[in-house]
């Protein structure tokens, strides 16, 4: 019966596919936060608990991490653009080089604004620096005409249920919204509309130790679930890859992406843990008219039906606001070691990464760097690191196996020209050797103040990784602009940060010309046009050729 229901919902939300589609200091949005059960239980009639109700046929599932409500009028909203030309605009299609995102819309409902009053009270906002910081994502070169026309911060489930359902009835599209970190405009509002601001949402729900499981609601950040855990000697293993100023799951808040990258990132530790998919037992999620779901329960595995967990993770938000996560966690490992090694050509040092992915070495990272990266790296911080392709390795296990693992890549290395092989044991001789990792985009800022930056990522079979690169950085070294190459090489994914004046339409023309290059380049190699960091509006263009 369940079954059936989520497929009547998709197939009524899929009828009609429509095309249209800092970190700076945030601004203090309110300070008294109040209770609001009394208004929650005067909305919830008995038919609005029904769970098997169909999604209308105007909802349609959009890659952009967010439920458009497609029935749009022409007039000006609170943040239309005021240049007429550009509202009923879609996303740019095949070979576009456009990067902002336009849109048209109508004025909010006046009563749709008072709805939300009585569902948040004061945790709701329409202030205009607030709207905008939440219409752009951090460290994302992708930009919207409009932004969101409120910003609310549901509290409980009940209320993200409520609200859902007061923009569905309104016919206003919805944002979800967690740590803004989406690199490919996932969390962008073309039409205005209601930002689902999922950060008040952060508790630990319950912890299964014996079970090693977790339960979370969808603002709590990544280090914070891991400090919570320490104690337990657990962990969540899925390292988002840098240092961020908001660690919170993006995942968990309905683009179901891991911080900065996608519904398949693990960012660093993938090569022993597997990617986000591998790692989220079940999920529970409002549907586009309201209708809270759960895909599972706690049971490590199921052969159930659909694998309706897997399809959330992968649906960017645009078929719920993800409210709860069960979450598979590991033991904190007994040992670790870090590894450094440099070579004189990247497709050496890829090489490398292959090599030791099919030599049956479990290593828990390994990630390839650039020669331009490593030099953004001694800029920003003044250290004196060799400037050429560069391998980071973790191994972790008993003592006596991550040494031995360690010694059998320092012998892969060797073959493959590697030189200058340290390793750390240490813990902040470790965390000394990741950071040349952990902080690659803010040392990228440092070569072109100023600047910003386009980051894209594709994958393809391992066995085409070094060949992939090699080609893409024969096109990157020959640009004007500067250009970076980090790779998770453990799983044949890369990424390049292409810095540009957004200001020169030159450069982001050329910067536009790079990214599609690496795109294609990676598709005709049997790749895809995104490992880690999804579709959103950024690869939409693209994904004709990419299925």
């Amino acid at each position: 019966m369940a079954f059936t229901c989520w497929l009547s919902r998709l197939r009524s939300a899929s009828k009609t596919i429509y095309t249209h589609l800092r970190p700076r200091p945030r601004p203090s949005r309110f300070q008294n936060y109040t209770t609001q059960s009394a208004a929650v239980s005067g909305f919830l009639s008995p038919k609005d608990r029904n769970p098997f109700l169909w999604w209308p046929a105007y909802l349609v599932p959009i890659s952009g991490a967010s439920l458009f409500l497609l029935q749009f009028e022409p007039n000006t909203s609170l943040c239309d653009s005021s240049d007429p030309n550009t509202r009923g605009v879609g996303i740019g299609g095949k070979g576009s080089t456009e990067f902002v995102v336009k849109g048209s819309h109508r004025d909010i409902p006046r009563e749709l604004i008072d709805d939300l009053k009585t569902i948040c009270g004061e945790n709701m906002t329409m202030d205009y620096e607030e709207r905008f910081f939440h219409g752009k994502p951090q460290n994302s070169f992708h930009k919207a005409l409009n932004i969101p026309d409120v910003v609310v911060f549901p509290r409980s489930e009940q209320e993200v249920s409520l609200i859902v359902k007061s923009c569905n009835k309104h016919k206003v599209p919805i944002v979800p919204y967690g740590g803004a970190t989406s690199i490919e405009g996932h969390t962008l509002s073309p039409h205005g509309g209601v930002c689902i601001d999922m950060s008040e949402m952060n508790s630990v729900k319950s912890l299964h130790i014996e079970d090693m499981d977790v339960v979370v609601e969808p603002g709590i950040g990544w280090m914070e679930l891991n400090e919570y855990l320490e104690p337990h000697g657990l962990f969540f293993p899925l390292d988002p890859g840098r240092v961020l100023e908001r660690d919170t799951m993006e995942p968990m808040s309905g683009s179901s992406t891991w911080r900065a990258g996608s519904k398949e990132n693990s960012r660093l530790e993938y090569g022993r843990y597997g990617t986000m998919r591998e790692n989220v037992i079940s999920i529970k999620a409002i549907l586009a008219n309201g209708d809270i779901v759960k895909t599972g329960n706690r049971a490590r595995k199921s052969s159930a039906g659909y694998d309706l967990t897997r399809l959330l993770i992968g649906s960017e938000g645009t078929l719920g606001v993800i409210t709860e996560v069960t979450l598979r966690l590991q033991r904190i490992p007994q040992y670790s070691v870090v590894a450094r090694c440099t070579f004189p050509s990247i497709k050496d040092a890829a090489d490398v990464a292959i090599a030791t992915m099919l030599s049956g070495i479990q290593v828990s990272r390994v990630e390839l760097m650039d020669e331009v990266q490593v030099r953004a790296v001694n800029i920003a911080n003044g250290s004196n690191l060799p400037e050429t392709p560069t391998l980071l390795f973790e191994f972790v296990g008993t003592e006596a196996y991550a040494n031995e693992q360690t010694m059998l890549v320092q012998k892969i290395a060797s073959e493959h020209n590697g030189s200058d092989f340290v390793f750390a044991k240490d813990p902040e001789a470790k965390m000394e050797l990741w950071k040349m990792r952990k902080e690659a985009l803010w040392a990228c800022f440092a070569m072109e103040p100023g600047y910003e930056a386009m980051i894209s990522d594709v994958c393809v079979p391992l066995s085409r990784l070094a060949e992939l690169i090699s080609k893409s950085k024969e096109e990157l070294d020959a640009s004007p602009l500067v250009c970076t190459v980090i790779a998770h090489a453990g799983d044949g994914n890369f990424h390049t940060v292409i810095l540009f004046d957004p200001n020169n339409e030159e450069h982001r023309k050329e910067a536009e010309r790079l990214n599609q290059f690496m795109v294609y380049a990676a598709l005709s190699m049997e790749g895809t046009c995104t490992g880690e960091h999804g579709v959103g509006t950024g690869k939409m263009k693209v994904m004709d050729k990419a299925l």
